[in-house]
């Protein structure tokens, strides 16, 4: 036989060899990869997030969108609408401040259906507000509450003044001080002191809830304190 027949057989061979060994080798790759890229308590893209860390995760994914002002605006067209018009699913409930600047939708870069929002001045607390809150997991077993504070919050800078000079606010804004007076107190009157002080009270409170207890027990959710800085966009944990 010629020997440049050898060699064609050869190097077809070769090939056959070299290219059955790289599919292997992309093949093991692309499944390390992939069981690298979506661990066991990782929702699939698009899923609801059923656990307290899948939903906080994905406030935490929301919210980077935010600051890095790479925000997709995720589940906020006419399909979505449709989707969600008979039934909603919220992965978790913001319980947050009246400041305009302070939108959890857009804080955490979400849409409709994604999210049960309460919101109250200096994010102060009674019984109608935490029956709000209560809704989302004793209802439809959200996984995950959110308390979330805020920078130059108003309503504490109101009651803060308000309770340094012993001046009664005006109104029922005036219950928003008396609510705070304790926060007030401990925080030696630094207002940035007094939203954290009243922001994990509120979490605590929550935590002891009658609906609330059980469920925390069982890992099936979380009551979380959170602090939003207006100059950056960011949204850090407290407790």
């Amino acid at each position: 036989m010629p020997n440049h027949m050898i060699n064609r057989r050869a190097l077809l061979r070769t090939g056959i060899v070299a290219g059955g060994l790289l599919a292997g080798v992309t093949s093991l790759g692309t499944a390390v990869f992939a069981g690298t890229a979506q661990q066991a308590d990782d929702p699939a893209p698009d899923q609801r997030p059923s656990t307290p860390d899948q939903a906080w995760a994905a406030l935490r994914e929301g919210n980077r969108r935010w600051v890095d002002g790479t925000t997709t605006h995720p589940h906020q067209d006419a399909a979505r609408r449709k989707e969600v018009a008979q039934k909603q699913d919220p992965f978790a409930v913001v319980f947050s401040c009246i400041d305009s600047r302070v939108a959890p939708e857009l804080v955490f870069d979400t849409g409709l259906g994604d999210l049960f929002v309460v919101r109250t001045a200096g994010q102060t607390i009674d019984p109608l507000v935490t029956g709000a809150a209560e809704y989302g997991p004793a209802e439809l077993g959200t996984p995950l509450v959110v308390v979330l504070g805020h920078q130059r919050c108003g309503a504490v800078t109101a009651a803060a003044e308000s309770l340094h000079e012993h001046k009664r606010l005006p109104g029922e804004l005036s219950q928003i001080a008396s609510s705070l007076r304790s926060a007030y107190k401990r925080s030696g009157g630094d207002v940035d002191k007094m939203i954290r002080i009243n922001t994990v009270d509120v979490v605590n409170q929550l935590k002891k809830d009658k609906l609330f207890a059980p469920r925390i027990a069982k890992g099936k959710l979380k009551v979380i304190g959170a602090y939003y800085s207006i100059d950056t966009g960011e949204v850090t944990r407290l407790v």
